[in-house]
């Protein structure tokens, strides 16, 4: 499907005998927000961490079934190109003890980038695209240490935005943010669906129904319900969807 950036199918997951995810089938559209949902433990973040082949790096994970990135089925590519196109963003802001400006040349330096001017063009549009640029153009040699806890996760999106990945996963990015920080990481989130598939895990239903274009909900490893946010929230098919986003359980 044209606009489909993720296909997921039949996908099962495990940490030894513990069973995770069950027979999950879903896609993922391009140019959108999807907010995944769920109470603690359903297998969110499994999910998330199986696209981009971070979560077999956790000893006894296995996993059966497949997911598709752009039409290529992501066991057909090395786990290296998996993770270039699907950059993860983690729950807690990381900034590599660099000055500002290398933390968002690290992994491009990796990948052959030697040309100063380009490095420039690059640091400049990667601090644009997530609102920072106006706030640190005049200190990028400093230590991103340094940036308060909003700036460094803005830091980390701009981080994976330097290797001009085609998915954007996001795991619980604002949960350790004050609501003006957590404004500035949606603000921001809002502007690169125009561009990228963004995929979110949140617990904050209130911040699905701000930022989502569509909603995936998980209950014990479940695909429960899927489709367009306004539709999720408003009028549910099922009833344990009702019944988490009415708030009576997770």
């Amino acid at each position: 499907m044209k606009n489909t950036a993720i296909e997921i199918t039949n996908f099962s997951s495990r940490y030894g005998q513990q069973d995770v995810l069950q027979n999950i089938s879903l896609t993922f559209s391009s140019k959108a927000i999807t907010a995944i949902i769920g109470p603690s433990g359903c297998g969110k973040t499994t999910l998330l961490r199986s696209i981009n082949r971070t979560a077999e790096l956790e000893p006894g994970y296995s996993c059966t079934g497949n997911i598709h990135l752009f039409e290529t089925s992501i066991f057909a590519l090395d786990a290296y190109t998996v993770r270039r196109q699907a950059g993860m963003v983690f729950q807690t802001p990381v900034a590599l003890p660099l000055n500002i400006r290398e933390n968002i040349l690290f992994a491009p330096r990796y990948y052959g980038l030697r040309r100063r001017a380009l490095q420039d063009q690059l640091v400049e549009s990667c601090l644009r695209k997530v609102g920072l640029w106006e706030e640190v153009k005049d200190r990028l040699q400093r230590p991103a240490s340094h940036l308060s806890g909003g700036q460094k996760q803005r830091l980390a999106i701009a981080r994976v935005l330097a290797v001009e990945p085609r998915v954007l996963l996001l795991d619980e990015p604002c949960s350790s943010l004050d609501p003006a920080s957590t404004q500035q990481v949606e603000d921001t989130l809002r502007g690169l669906a125009s561009e990228l598939c963004v995929i979110i895990v949140t617990h904050n239903l209130a911040q699905a129904r701000r930022i989502a274009n569509e909603i995936v909900f998980i209950l014990n490893g479940q695909l429960i319900e899927a489709g367009a946010a306004e539709n999720i929230f408003s009028s549910p098919q099922q009833a344990r969807t009702r019944d988490f986003v009415s708030g009576l359980f997770g």
